[in-house]
């Protein structure tokens, strides 16, 4: 399935596409855009722009937390578009934001405000971390649970999510690679397109459709070091190749609000880049919203060195397309002299306000300024039970076998004794993962308390703690390797608290925190069989485990229903589905590791020392993308061609007979991917294409189909024009991305 945009990026503008492969369900606007209703908006939006003072204009462009110390004065001056600032930590989100709009609807123009968070991977019930629930390669289930999340959000009230970060993430030190879904473009756009349906489902002006935001625009995700707010300096190529198509995917999905990185790009910070949100943004991408800033970068520019003063940065940041200013005050301290003075035109400050009045009436403010607040909070009621059973489906599918030897799991609820040891076994503050909007860790299971409901009552379970998430004691090793002994299995639970993960939370190391391997290391000296189950943010470098650990299970961090999923894998309730979006390097010298690659003058070859190498380790992942284990197992065939020559304006059609070979029940993700041989500039060794999860009884076999055409096949070339070239290609479909199995076509040119 191929992602459709109405525009193709090119440095020097816009081409428009007439030729598509398949228009894949859900790819239109989600807006309603048809030319009568566009026109009643533009036409509302006229009229109250003609009523709005300055100063009302450039309050419409700011936002503000409950920190302002006179937020209530400027809504009821109508000085404000909105306010973010009630998540976490809020008892009653409802009633503060009702009383909010009260206060605006005291204005002179009764303007209606927003009220923005981080709705990140649910509401009050908390669903996997974006990066977990991408193991899933699922679509549906990203926009069923982000629909959930907005039912539950815009019951109190909120109306406009930070959410989904789309950003590529190649670099696991970085702590942002939690909130988005990998490393690959294509899963990436498919994941980013599902969150924005979710989020905003086909009108927004449903009560209980809040608006989204694609952020981080754009390669947020590639800073140096990993290291959050790091610069970041990339090709043109690799810009539009690799990190702007999930922004794209967003913006044909009909996205609302973009949000800019705090990145300065090839020298230029983003928040001022009129190239990166005017030319690239609006004009190639065609995007038609609203572009907002992240907290407090238009100020920041001032440390980025590119202004020598507030002003200047607000000049700046507004000149290159950057609408809204988020916490800082500095629009609503600086535009209106900026305007009076001619340094910033009217006209740009008109364009800017009417993005934002514009969802206001998208959302259905205007008529109903209190959407949603006014049914109560309904995840009170009876739905918050039947959206903690979607949790625990979502939870499932999100954990990743990572390995079992011997087939050690799932194991048996009749063990005789069971030792359960970790810092996380009985830790519930921790499951729920960063950025958790209202989400409560007294709600959450642990892993603990679902193993000892999950076996037979005559299984004995001890427990050791051992040591603590970043401890250096080994004070609790003698207890730990005491229960290990009595024990017939033990789990072992380790792995990041929340706070290791997310927004400033960049690691250079990223073993098992603390004294924990050391821990295993002890555990193991036991001589019992070992499952270590792993709670993190982001891929772990786990050599030594894998060396010596025969059962290994990514949970990442599974939120409300984490306990109750990890013991349906555990014991085999459910059998594991889950496919890594994000490869798990060997160690941290061998980051950036990712698939797609290029593949050198160099490639490696055995024995021979003057090839791209290591001298230490293999160039490969521990785990490649792509990957993850089941309880069952499932072959493919060689991939069978319609055609080995694909005329220029032809569809071909590939299909492989997958088989469960194995004992039991299970779904497969059937990954297709291409190599393009021979082209005009050099191209990745695999390049994911297409993926279906297929589930199968014990020695059922079916046919996998999948269809490519030239304009999957298409790249930007040595002039940066994005094409297809006629020549030869290698197609594969497999587990993951190390799938040898493959065939060959070739591409004919135009008319031959």
């Amino acid at each position: 399935m191929k992602i459709i945009s109405k525009y193709i990026l090119l440095l020097g503008g816009v081409l428009s596409l007439a030729e598509t492969c398949d228009v894949p369900a859900g790819s239109q606007r989600s807006f309603k855009e048809t030319s009568g209703y566009a026109r009643g908006i533009d036409h509302r939006v006229d009229s109250l722009l003609a009523k709005m003072s300055l100063e009302e204009k450039v309050g419409q462009l700011s936002l503000f937390g409950s920190d302002k110390k006179n937020l209530k004065e400027l809504i009821k001056k109508g000085l404000i578009g909105g306010t973010n600032g009630m998540l976490p930590g809020r008892e009653n989100v409802s009633g503060y934001l009702k009383q909010l709009q009260e206060l605006a609807l005291q204005s002179r123009l009764k303007i209606p405000l927003f009220f923005m968070g981080d709705v990140i991977h649910g509401y009050r019930t908390t669903f996997p971390v974006p990066i977990a629930e991408a193991c899933a390669w699922d679509p549906a289930l990203v926009r069923e649970t982000d629909s959930i999340a907005a039912m539950e959000a815009t019951s109190d009230g909120m109306n406009w999510t930070f959410a989904p970060m789309v950003d590529i993430a190649r670099d696991p030190r970085w702590g942002r690679v939690m909130e988005g879904a990998g490393e690959d473009p294509f899963l990436g756009a498919r994941l980013a397109a599902a969150a924005v349906h979710g989020f905003q489902g086909n009108d927004l002006s449903d009560p209980h459709r809040m608006l989204a935001t694609a952020k981080h625009f754009a390669a947020y995700g590639a800073v140096e070091g990993g290291r959050d707010y790091n610069t970041v300096d990339m090709s043109g190529r690799r810009l539009r190749q690799i990190y702007l198509p999930p922004f794209q995917a967003a913006i044909d999905a009909g996205v609302g609000s973009i949000m800019p990185a705090f990145i300065s790009l090839n020298g230029i910070p983003a928040s001022e880049n009129r190239h990166l949100l005017t030319t690239i943004l609006r004009n190639d991408c065609g995007f038609k919203g609203l572009v907002v800033s992240d907290y407090d970068a238009v100020p920041e520019l001032l440390e980025h060195g590119v202004a020598p003063d507030t002003t200047s940065t607000v000049a700046e940041a507004i000149g290159a397309g950057m609408n809204m200013d988020l916490h800082s005050g500095a629009y609503l301290a600086n535009l209106p002299a900026l305007i009076r003075k001619g340094r910033v035109s009217e006209a740009t400050l008109n364009a800017a306000v009417s993005h934002v009045l514009a969802l206001k009436f998208r959302l259905g403010l205007f008529k109903n300024p209190f959407k949603g607040a006014t049914h109560g909070p309904l995840y009170e009621d009876t739905l918050l039970k039947k959206h903690r059973s979607f949790a625990l489906k979502a939870a499932e599918r999100s954990i990743v076998l990572l390995k079992n030897e011997g087939h050690l799991l799932p194991l048996s609820r009749k063990t005789k004794t069971l030792a359960v040891i970790g810092p996380l076994a009985k830790d519930r503050q921790n499951l729920l993962g960063p950025v958790h909007a209202v989400g409560r860790w007294q709600d959450a299971i642990s892993a603990f308390q679902s193993i000892t409901e999950a076996v037979s009552p005559d299984t004995k379970i001890l427990y050791a703690r051992g040591t603590g998430i970043a401890d250096s004691s080994i004070a609790g090793f003698a207890g730990a390797l005491s229960v290990a002994r009595q024990a017939d299995v033990v789990i072992m639970v380790m792995g990041e608290s929340a706070g290791m993960s997310g927004e400033g939370d960049s690691r250079s190391v990223l073993g098992l925190p603390g004294n924990q391997l050391d821990l295993v290391k002890a555990v193991i000296k036991a001589g019992k069989p070992v499952v270590v189950v792993l709670m993190n943010g982001r891929p772990l470098t786990i050599d030594w485990l894998d060396q010596h650990v025969p059962g290994i299970l990514e949970t990442w961090f599974l939120g409300t229903e984490a306990g109750p999923a990890i013991a349906n894998v555990l014991f085999g309730d459910y059998n594991p589905s889950g496919k890594l979006p994000i490869s798990f390097p060997r160690n941290t010298g061998q980051i950036p590791v990712y698939y797609n690659h290029l593949n050198t003058g160099r490639p490696l070859k055995a024995g021979n020392k003057y090839t791209s190498r290591y001298i230490d380790i293999p160039n490969t992942p521990l785990y490649p993308f792509g990957y993850g284990l089941s309880y069952t197992a499932f072959t493919f065939s060689d991939p069978q061609l319609s055609t080995q020559v694909l005329g220029w304006n032809d569809t071909l059609n590939i299909s492989v007979k997958l088989t469960n070979t194995g004992e039991w029940s299970g779904t497969e993700v059937a990954q297709l991917y291409i190599r393009d041989l021979v082209a005009s500039i050099s191209r990745p060794v695999k390049e994911l294409k297409g993926f279906r999860r297929i589930h199968l009884a014990p020695g059922q076999t079916t046919t996998v189909s999948f269809t490519l055409c030239r304009n999957d096949l298409r790249f930007y070339g040595k002039d940066m024009r994005y094409l297809a070239e006629p020549g030869d290609f290698e197609v594969f479909v497999g587990g993951s991305s190390a799938v040898v199995n493959h065939a060959r076509f070739t591409l004919k040119k135009p008319g031959g």
